[in-house]
């Protein structure tokens, strides 16, 4: 045996050792015990944020689960249902929903449409809502304090509330970003337009994580942005030429924003990490995870990757102005014309925006255990910092 073949099976068996001791050193930590959560985002994992302040997602909304609409855009429930029951918490009430609401067990100030950055547009004009993160922030932290105050009043109210010390325990969860990648197309941006302001997300992205932090939190779960290029309301509404769609029929430059979204996300997790020495902070793939979901649709059981469930016509099933749940009248009588599909269950998309709840929990399923995440931790973990 050579000396440089020895030297290649030592690094080898070095390599192994170490991964055994890291792996031996993760499942001695005892799991974390979690008793609110606080999430942040846009619709990807809005419970009735939008619904609250805006008018309510009606049917077919929440078919496939709540048997009628609930504040999701979607058939059913959001990785963030499925994380809240992995964890045996109860669904995330809406900071903005005053009705039926109890924040025992933390709050979700996520809305449908939410951006990073404050958008210069109104709802009606853009579609983008006024709800932006540092807004979230602003709700995050009149709840931190005033829940504290009803609390200590008692009563029914006071029964309502998380305790004092929940805050710091709190997972705190986080998917944005998505939004801010195709409102700059849909203001005609070229992608290097877009590109170039991407920095300044997460600068702003970052100021919030600190905020919290200063506010006790310790414990971050952040998910990257999907494949927004292969996303309905994208193709169907952006110019894109034959060149420019890949093999899964996805359009290839609103996929490379979106990855370099993903690269400098990473990059602010670790320089954050660097910053709030008693943070442990996350970062979980889900790009990876739906790209492959759709370029590999019929594998993992699920049918027409790139068609909405619920919409109304076009390659996509996708109508900008027909959206799912649309209804015309027809010699008086309202008729709905943007239906949900026969079975949600082996469909993707939802309504040319969101995911089904299958494709959800599909997601779901392989980020729990950390597969898919930096450190590779698993979500009962995720207390532990590397």
């Amino acid at each position: 045996m050579t000396p440089d073949s020895q030297r290649k099976i030592f690094l080898a068996a070095l390599l192994l050792l170490l991964v055994n001791l890291l792996s031996v050193s993760a499942r001695s930590k005892t799991p974390c015990e979690f008793p609110a959560i606080f999430n942040f985002g846009d619709s990807n994992s809005d419970t009735g944020g939008l619904s609250a302040a805006f008018g309510q997602a009606g049917p077919p909304h929440g078919e496939s689960f709540f048997h009628g609409p609930a504040g999701r855009y979607c058939d059913g429930r959001l990785i963030i249902d499925f994380i809240a029951e992995s964890l045996g918490l109860p669904y995330l009430s809406a900071f903005l929903d005053a009705l039926g609401s109890n924040f025992t067990h933390g709050a979700n100030f996520a809305t449908a449409g939410s951006t990073i950055r404050p958008q210069n547009t109104t709802l009606q004009q853009s579609g983008f809502s006024p709800i932006s993160l540092n807004v979230q922030f602003y709700q995050f932290n009149d709840f931190h304090r005033r829940s504290q105050i009803i609390r200590s009043q008692g009563g029914v109210f006071g029964g309502l509330m998380p305790e004092a010390e929940d805050f710091s325990r709190a997972l705190y969860t986080f998917d944005i970003g998505q939004n801010d990648l195709t409102s700059g197309y849909f203001l005609n941006m070229t992608t290097d337009e877009v590109r170039a302001y991407v920095p300044e997300l997460l600068d702003q992205f970052k100021t919030i994580i600190k905020g919290i932090y200063d506010q006790g939190g310790r414990s971050f779960w952040i998910h990257n942005t999907g494949p927004v290029g292969c996303l309905p309301y994208v193709m169907d509404r952006l110019l894109i030429t034959a060149a420019q769609v890949d093999e899964t029929g996805c359009a290839t430059p609103f996929n490379d924003v979106a990855q370099y979204f993903n690269w400098k996300l990473k990059e602010a997790v670790f320089q954050l990490r660097k910053e709030l020495p008693k943070a442990a902070l996350t970062y979980v793939d889900i790009y990876t995870l739906k790209y492959d979901l759709i370029s590999h649709a019929r594998k993992h059981g699920f049918e027409h990757p790139l068609r909405a469930c619920c919409g109304h016509g076009g390659k996509y099933n996708f109508n900008a102005h027909f959206g799912c749940g649309s209804k015309i009248k027809v010699k008086g009588k309202e008729i709905m014309i943007a239906r949900s599909c026969k079975d949600p269950s082996v469909m993707i998309n939802w309504d040319g925006v969101h995911y089904t709840q299958a494709a959800n929990k599909w997601v779901f399923d392989r980020i729990v255990d950390g597969s898919y995440s930096d450190p590779v931790i698993p979500l009962t973990m995720a207390c532990h910092r590397r």
